[in-house]
């Protein structure tokens, strides 16, 4: 696997020549809207082309799995029943988005009764405002119910999503490389999260996006983007720390003035620490947003002990631990063991050092938490960077070898990224 040399963004620049094309401006005098269009599909009409095939072949595969059991009709629509498959994408999460949506928040307690024999004080203000703000939204101007707005605004987010993994990678390496991560966007563990009403295609396009801003040094836009990826979830502190870091180091090589950077940086932590501390006054204690999220959802920042515990106890084949999904728990059991060599395979490529420290501190978030452990596959999709050593390794490939191996991946993801989430587990 070669290595892009040196880790600056000047020095990606340079290896990239031309202004890249994978932001596309009509700034020509005279040109059309037309001709932009244009432009705009040619570059990214591929990889949007196949990342909607990797989709719909696993969505397919997914809706004909959950017709097959016909267990979700029994479901309580609470937890994804329904007279329909598709019912399913809008349980769970998926329900307390589409109430806030509906009613706005309560931040006073609302008891629900979970699967037996788990019961808890749950309050909707543990979900940040972006996202249900975009369904009411989507709702209010096309007249379609909670469910299809959330549906809507997740679908598409998943192709802004992609064009951004695209343009990303195509900016550091070069356009074939660039379609398959975006394919790798589509088929990978907990991918079926994407065209659901659930948060994770939204900040992932923001957060990917960002990340392109970061590197072309659009301090302003990256900022802003940032600050709107913190108002849809708290991770977004991962993307606060690798805007620091590069916006720090820009203004310590004073190559980009400090009115960008430091804009950048007081701008970008403000979405989810406003939200945070609205959310905390709200509920009359300052640590009452991670109090509801250990009592509630047992959610909380342990250090590693849980994953580490049920690690352990996978391993060794005796023992219990909370949320056991034997499928779901073995699926994440393997990319956790995955991520050693990609994360140092990630670093053999020299990508700029803030890629680096947004996908460690994901990482970081993930596995130190405590939190149902097969849910790792999906909490992990922000940590996109780690598909650039997967997509380098795959250019090599043949094309004929190349798409039997994407579209192998494409249905199986209707498995284990679907219905394993969904059906045999909690997404």
């Amino acid at each position: 696997m070669s290595a892009t040399p040196g880790t600056d963004l000047d020095e990606h620049a340079e290896r990239a020549g031309a202004p890249p094309e994978s932001a596309p401006e009509p700034d020509r005098p005279g040109e059309s809207l037309r001709a932009w269009g244009r432009r705009t599909a040619h570059e990214y009409g591929p990889a949007l082309a196949v990342y909607g095939v990797v989709k719909l072949a696993g969505f397919t595969t997914f809706m004909w799995l959950l017709s097959w059991s016909g267990s979700y009709r029994a479901l309580n629509p609470r937890f994804g029943g329904g007279a329909q498959p598709w019912d399913v994408l809008g349980g769970w999460d998926g329900w307390w988005y589409q109430q806030i949506a509906v009613n706005g928040y309560n931040p006073g307690p609302l008891k629900v009764i979970g699967p037996p024999p788990f019961e808890f004080e749950q309050n909707s203000v543990a979900f940040f405002p972006l996202y249900p703000g975009a369904i009411r939204l989507v709702s209010t101007v096309t007249g379609l119910g909670s469910y299809g707005a959330g549906m809507v605004v997740s679908v598409l987010a998943s192709f802004f999503a992609a064009a951004g993994i695209y343009a990303l990678t195509k900016r550091l390496f070069d356009r074939k490389t660039g379609v398959i991560a975006a394919a790798i966007w589509g088929f990978f563990p907990g991918s079926g999260v994407e065209w659901a009403v659930y948060s994770d295609s939204l900040f992932v396009a923001l957060a990917v996006w960002a990340c392109f801003f970061i590197l072309e040094r659009r301090w302003l836009a990256a900022g802003v983007t940032v600050f709107v990826a913190g108002l849809n979830r708290p991770t977004a502190a991962a993307l606060v720390a690798a805007l620091g870091v590069a916006a720090l180091i820009a203004l310590y090589r004073r190559k980009d003035g400090w009115i960008g950077p430091l804009s950048a940086l007081l701008v970008a932590p403000l979405g989810f620490v406003g939200y945070l501390a609205w959310v905390n006054w709200q509920m009359g204690d300052w640590g009452g947003y991670f109090k509801l999220q250990k009592g509630a959802w047992l959610h909380f920042f342990d250090y590693g002990k849980h994953t580490g515990a049920v690690l352990k106890t996978i391993l060794q084949g005796k023992g219990a631990y909370a949320f056991t999904y034997p499928t779901e728990d073995m699926i994440a059991l393997f990319l956790v063991v995955l991520l050693p060599p990609l994360i140092w395979l990630l670093i053999r490529l020299k990508v700029p050092v803030f890629l680096l420290v947004y996908t460690a501190v994901t990482i970081v978030l993930v596995l130190g938490s405590s939190q149902i452990f097969g849910n790792t596959s999906r909490y992990l999709l922000p940590a996109f960077p780690l598909f650039l050593p997967i997509a380098v390794a795959l250019r090599r490939l043949s094309l004929p070898a190349l798409a039997g191996l994407v579209g192998w991946a494409a249905v199986a993801s209707g498995w284990y990224a679907g219905y394993v989430l969904f059906e045999l587990g909690i997404p």
